[in-house]
This record gives structure tokens, C-alpha cells and sequence, in this order.
């Protein structure tokens, strides 16, 4: 692959996975609409047998158009933002998020149905931010306050302040993105390095060099 190609392949990296999800998700939603089909069932339903098959299922399922258009923006803008700057380990970022705040909602919430894949998204969101924290990263904090000023309610989304909204599934997808941004705080992008910072530090190590008893590291004497 020459070298101009791979800037196309890169972009087509990002996007595919995200779009494939996404796409997954209107197919279901149009099988629903087709057959007349409602398949909030599969959704998770806490602390029951039959609610376990929900922690696979529960963010394929929207219970209206206007949710799973809502989502579908905000998956694509940050799942690209995953796969942009985290890409090797972009899918255990998207599984284990997709798994523990599944499992969390399934102990934890109201006895409902609980769908649709905003869980993932707090997830996602949470997990930028905080690792752009920990890794000092401007890039990835502009890129999730832009998320969360796109996605207007989703701070309070955490809260059980609006009737038939999981707020669970908001909240532990958050938590989710917290611990794995903690859990994968040695892995990621670093900040560019600048041609004077690099200058900077080379003077000091020839100085250092120069002057041995400087640095710490030199002879001690009692």
C-alpha cells in the first residue's frame, strides 16, 4: 500500500465499524417496523432469568425513530473518535463497555425493559474525556466536550429526572468508560512533541553530562 493510500485506508478504518454498527441498528429497528414486530423484549430486564439474553441485545433495540436517530449521530462521531485514537485497542474498548454497563443494569435498575445504545455512549463519551485527563491529551477532550454539547441532555441523563428514560443505562455506561479509561491509562495517543521542547531536553542532557554531580547521580559523600 503506497503512502497516499493510507490516509484514505485509515479514514475507512475509523469510520467502517461504527457505520457497520450503526447500520445494524436501523436494520433492526426497519425488521421491526416491516413485520410489525416489537422487540423491546430482548431488551434487559433487571435480575431475572430471562432479562440475561438483555445485556447482548439491549443497545440493538430503540423503542422510537427519533431515539435511534439521536444515538446514531453520536455513535458515529465517537466510535470514530475510538477508533481514530485508540485503535488497537478500539474493540476491547467497545466490548467491555457494551458488557459491563450491561451487566451493572441487569443488577441494579428498575424492574422495566431497558434499551437502546445510549449506555454505550456515555461510555464512550466518559471514557475520552477522563483518559484525555489522565493523558493530558487537548484532542480528546475537545473532541468529547464536542460530543456532549451535540448530545444537549446528556449530562443530566445520569439522573432520574425524566419519566421511561434509563437513567441506569446512562449512568453505568459512564462508570463503564470511567474504569476503562483508568484500566487503560498507559495506552493511548500522546501530546505532539515540539522541535524546542525536544531542543530543551537535549541541552539538559549534554549538561548534565558535563556536570555529573548535578544531576543526583553523581558521587555522595558522608
Amino acid at each position: 500500500m503506497g503512502e497516499r493510500d493510507k490516509p484514505k485506508f485509515n479514514l475507512f478504518f475509523y469510520f467502517f465499524f461504527p457505520f457497520v454498527f450503526v447500520l445494524l441498528l436501523w436494520l433492526i429497528k426497519v425488521l421491526e417496523i416491516t413485520f410489525d414486530e416489537n422487540f423491546i423484549s430482548y431488551g434487559i430486564y433487571p435480575r431475572s432469568v430471562e432479562g440475561l439474553k438483555g445485556i447482548l441485545f439491549y443497545p440493538l433495540i430503540h423503542g422510537n425513530m427519533n431515539h435511534l436517530i439521536n444515538n446514531s449521530t453520536a455513535l458515529l462521531a465517537l466510535g470514530m473518535g475510538i477508533f481514530h485514537f485508540y485503535r488497537p485497542i478500539a474493540f476491547k474498548i467497545f466490548f467491555w463497555t457494551y458488557i459491563i454497563s450491561g451487566i451493572c443494569v441487569w443488577i441494579s435498575a428498575r424492574p422495566a425493559y431497558h434499551i437502546g445504545a445510549s449506555g454505550l455512549i456515555y461510555g464512550f463519551a466518559s471514557f475520552i474525556f477522563i483518559s484525555g485527563i489522565i493523558r493530558k491529551n487537548t484532542n480528546l477532550l475537545a473532541l468529547s466536550m464536542l460530543v456532549i454539547f451535540l448530545y444537549g441532555s446528556m449530562v443530566w441523563g445520569i439522573f432520574p429526572i425524566k419519566p421511561g428514560m434509563s437513567w441506569e443505562g446512562h449512568l453505568w455506561g459512564m462508570m463503564a468508560g470511567v474504569i476503562l479509561a483508568y484500566f487503560f491509562r498507559d495506552q493511548g495517543p500522546e501530546n505532539k512533541r515540539y522541535s524546542w521542547e525536544l531542543e530543551e531536553e537535549e541541552e539538559e542532557a549534554n549538561t548534565n553530562h558535563e556536570n555529573p554531580g548535578t544531576n543526583g547521580t553523581g558521587p555522595l559523600e558522608s
